[in-house]
């Protein structure tokens, strides 16, 4: 099996109290331009695929690669607090499509007019075409009751993650694999459905598949649901609601 190739962590076994000179290191230069591109690239064009999944599977060469980079993702205190539940069984997938369809309409209920209209017309998971599942959770107690880092901030695990989410995401568009977060589902039917413990928080349920075409913008974008917000309306420089006197 074909595995990514990463710099040695030797040093992470090395005692904290060690001179800085004794730690590994690693080129921190630029990368080349069609390298940095190429990262820009896949972030402008990753999308939330829903109805665009084809049923082939995904080679277990490159689900591995998805997930040696939703693990190399940043955690508070170096806890890494994730697990990822595969899911390929047509059984579980069918009962997570259930799911959602009844949280689905539960949600729709809430919209009025034109909106409800237009929220059951929808898409919002591709469920029932994704031919893999991933649910990513966290574990809040990896590390005990005390967390460097997280003592301020509890939710910080949680964020970091979501930082696994956004690494695999951004690996995948590189793969030509399409990813869908499923956000519509009731927790407490993910976790009978799958048998996650009650301790263990459900992140994100994510959909994976190959992909031949997607939306050139976010498809609630193309079919009038938000706008993108322009970029200058939401930067602040040195305190809340002072805009940049310079260029950012």
């Amino acid at each position: 099996m074909s595995r990514p190739s990463f710099p040695s962590a030797r040093a992470a076994d090395r005692s904290p109290s060690s001179p800085p000179s004794e730690f590994e290191h690693v080129d921190f230069a630029p990368f080349a331009a069609a390298e940095r591109d190429a990262v820009h690239r896949a972030i402008a064009t990753r999308r939330d695929v829903r109805g665009e999944f084809h049923p082939d599977p995904i080679a277990p060469d490159v689900l591995r690669r998805l997930l040696e980079a939703a693990h190399r993702a940043p955690s508070v205190g170096f806890m890494q607090p994730w697990n990822f539940v595969v899911v390929r069984s047509p059984d579980e997938k069918a009962r997570l499509h259930a799911a959602h369809l009844e949280a689905h309409a539960v949600e729709a209920s809430l919209f009025e007019g034109d909106r409800a209209t237009q929220h059951r017309r929808l898409k919002l998971a591709g469920l029932d075409r994704a031919p893999v599942v991933v649910v990513v959770t966290c574990d809040r107690d990896r590390c005990g009751p005390v967390v460097l880092g997280r003592t301020a901030d509890p939710a910080t695990d949680l964020y970091s993650c979501v930082c696994a989410v956004q690494n695999l995401w951004i690996a995948a568009r590189a793969e030509g694999i399409g990813v869908g977060w499923v956000s519509i589902l009731d927790k407490g039917r993910v976790r009978a459905i799958l048998g996650i413990p009650d301790r263990i928080e459900i992140v994100a349920v994510l959909c994976l598949g190959h992909v031949r075409e997607a939306f050139a913008s976010p498809e609630l974008e193309q079919r009038g649901w938000r706008r993108r917000l322009p970029l200058d309306e939401l930067i602040f420089e040195d305190g809340w609601g002072r805009r940049p006197s310079g260029g950012v």
